[in-house]
């Protein structure tokens, strides 16, 4: 099961902090079809947030199809959104894992990986494109 976290100083709202953390492990294969997700009270008793906070990110999640409510159950996962295989995932992180690993030897900061990291992924799909 999904352990949702906050950053509370990212400046994100925290309903999209939840949506965000769905899709990411909705496309990274932790969650699967099928899975249930906590409970609103169990968010709200981990995370101390509003409970409608919680329910508005599901609705969101329903609104996309990626979830279904069932009345007395709780909230399923209805699809996945990765496109890969597990197997080529793990390969991908792998090499990612030893990237980040080289770059924080070479001295970069969080910052600077990521700005590396965005600046990477912007070319590749404007190369894509063109």
């Amino acid at each position: 099961m999904i352990e949702f976290r906050l950053d509370r100083g990212s400046g994100v709202a925290t309903y999209l902090q939840l949506v965000q953390q769905v899709r990411h492990a909705l496309r990274l294969g932790v969650l699967q079809p099928g899975d249930r997700l906590p409970t609103a009270k169990e968010v709200v008793a981990r995370l101390a947030i509003n409970p409608n906070t919680v329910l508005k990110a599901y609705r969101e999640l329903e609104r996309e199809g990626l979830v279904a409510g069932r009345p007395g159950l709780g909230t399923f996962v209805q699809r996945s959104l990765g496109q890969t295989s597990m197997d080529d995932r793990a390969r991908l992180r792998a090499e990612l894992v030893r990237w980040v690993r080289d770059g924080r030897q070479a001295g970069l900061t969080l910052e600077d990986l990521e700005a590396l990291i965005a600046s990477v992924l912007t070319d590749s799909f404007r190369q894509e494109i063109a």
